[in-house]
């Protein structure tokens, strides 16, 4: 409840500022995107640009316990039930994943590392 169904994302293809960016499907940005996208599913980034083939990563989410457990003590089972449907008890998993920046508890930065494909 505290943290939302969403967060803002910003998406940077390293050092390729004309690769095409791509989460779940959808077309959002060309070198770095902005966008809102929900807590609860894994973020798929695929990378594109001509002369080189596509890289898909996957960012995964986690748990918040923290938020969790205020929810519980403030809003008991209500808040529980809310978190766990609308998704607001997960986030970008940034303490396993280094290729994910925690700006603030909605804000997080995804860097996507290109090398495959020359500059």
């Amino acid at each position: 409840m505290f943290g939302g169904s969403k967060f803002s994302g910003s998406i940077i293809a390293k050092d390729h500022p004309n690769a095409k960016i791509y989460v779940n499907g959808n077309k959002v940005g060309q070198g770095t995107a902005i966008g809102l996208y929900p807590r609860n599913r894994p973020l798929a980034v695929e990378l594109k640009q001509e002369g080189c083939e596509s890289k898909t990563q996957t960012f995964d989410n986690t748990f918040r316990a923290g938020n969790f457990i205020l929810s519980l003590l403030t809003w008991g089972l209500v808040g529980i039930a809310i978190d766990l449907g609308t998704g607001a008890s997960y986030k970008p998993d940034h303490k396993s994943n280094p290729a994910i920046q925690k700006m603030s508890d909605k804000n997080f930065i995804f860097t996507v590392d290109y090398s495959e494909c020359p500059k």
